[in-house]
């Protein structure tokens, strides 16, 4: 399986890389995907991170995108045409679709929330932006609702990465034992 994660300038840093550690060591074939014309994206907290590609029509092969949050960052990639037709695409094709915290305002821009149940980060901004949309929005931690699949924020991007891994076929009990998750819930 191949996963895009797409990196907009103040994306949130540990959404995003603790998401794609996780997805990796699931074993899934994972790309960190610059939105801009540079292959050096800077987080929300000014951590720059090195990107593996550009945004280009080759993501139309992956079988799954991911949008992570942060300010601007979602807001970015909400705001790029580029971005919004590949969200477009997958939503089409029924490909997978992963946004967490900010990031399900550019499942809203891209027109694909009505009648979709879903969660954000819990502001009343976001929530009633969805639910004005048509969303059934849930205060769940993390959502799946068919190709969809979004969380809340940074403290929930664990249960939202194991869940991608079992919604794509991997086995997130083996990851959850070897990475400790499974103390937390002692």
């Amino acid at each position: 399986m191949k996963i895009a994660i797409f990196l907009a300038t103040g994306f949130e840093e540990g959404e995003a890389l603790f998401l794609a550690d996780i997805l990796k060591r699931a074993s899934f074939d994972v790309k960190l995907v610059s939105i801009t014309s540079s292959d050096l994206i800077s987080g929300s907290h000014d951590i720059t991170v090195k990107t593996d590609m550009f945004l280009d029509d080759s993501i139309k092969d992956f079988d799954m995108i991911i949008l992570p949050g942060g300010l601007p960052g979602a807001t970015n990639l909400r705001d790029s045409n580029k971005v919004i037709e590949m969200v477009k695409y997958f939503n089409e094709n029924n490909k997978y679709i992963g946004a967490i915290c900010a990031a399900p305002i550019v499942l809203d821009r891209a027109g694909i929330v009505k009648n979709k149940k879903l969660t954000s980060y819990p502001s009343d901004e976001y929530k009633n932006l969805l639910k004005n949309s048509g969303a059934n929005y849930v205060e769940d931690i993390v959502v799946v609702d068919n190709n969809l699949i979004t969380s809340r924020g940074p403290a929930t991007v664990m249960e939202f990465a194991y869940k991608i891994v079992d919604t794509l076929g991997g086995n997130s009990n083996l990851l959850k034992e070897s990475m400790l998750y499974n103390l937390l819930n002692k």
